[in-house]
């Protein structure tokens, strides 16, 4: 018998990973998201005019939820920042405190994980993630019955997003409607945390082990000879 498989402490690591790897399948994989829990409900939805906010209108729809949707055009989105969220938040909060109603706040990989070449949208996503977060301890500590669920997306098949990164990054687009259809389910079900592609949250975990990343891992990412001449 090898000598790997004899050594207690190996054996222990190895059970140990396991054990790990199986709650963490089990947590992703575990449905308990009933579509007939949004029939009727009341949904206030912004962005709605494009991308996952566009999609998201059509799933909820489908669904029978009341909406109430607000546009905006590309050029306004450029310009709307992190107070906004907060100001928004601060005015629904007493309606959702009544009705013991939820946050759902779509936000991105590079509010968690910062990257290259994006520092001003990952410190806005960055403050985006701790405002929330720092709200739901709030909350709780309040005993408000508000959940906040916080959506951590990747890069959307929008073609302006495409256009943007276009010969910079080597990362693929994520479907909105698949996309949107994980954000809904996190909502109504009121989880604190929705990833996708779900892979995003090892990456989130791997951020926290290790905080400063290799160069050559940066690389894997990017297209540097683009990135430097954009």
């Amino acid at each position: 018998m090898s000598s790997d498989l004899t050594d207690p402490g190996r054996a222990m690591k190895v059970l140990l990973l396991t054990g790990l790897g199986a709650l963490f399948f089990a947590y992703y994989w575990a449905d308990n998201f009933d579509p007939a829990s949004l029939q009727g409900a009341r949904v206030l939805l912004t962005g709605a005019s494009a991308g996952v906010g566009e999609e998201l209108a059509y799933h909820y729809a489908r669904l029978g939820s009341h909406l109430v949707l607000t546009a905006h055009t590309e050029a306004f989105l450029q310009k709307v920042n992190f107070l906004s969220y907060v100001q928004l938040t601060s005015l629904a909060l007493p309606s959702l405190t009544d009705s013991k109603g939820s946050l759902v706040v779509v936000s991105s990989l590079l509010g968690r994980v910062p990257t290259s070449f994006s520092s001003p949208y990952s410190a806005a996503k960055f403050a985006l993630d701790s405002f929330f977060g720092s709200l739901r301890r709030e909350l709780d500590l309040q005993d408000v019955n508000v959940a906040i669920t916080m959506c951590i997306l990747g890069l959307q098949d929008r073609a302006s997003a495409a256009e943007g990164i276009r010969g910079v990054t080597r990362a693929k687009a994520a479907l909105r409607p698949k996309a949107a259809l994980a954000v809904i389910r996190g909502g109504a079900t009121r989880a604190s945390g929705v990833f996708y592609p779900w892979r995003f949250h090892l990456l989130c975990l791997i951020r926290a082990w290790l905080p400063r990343p290799r160069a050559w891992f940066i690389r894997q990412e990017l297209n540097i000879t683009a990135a430097a001449t954009a």
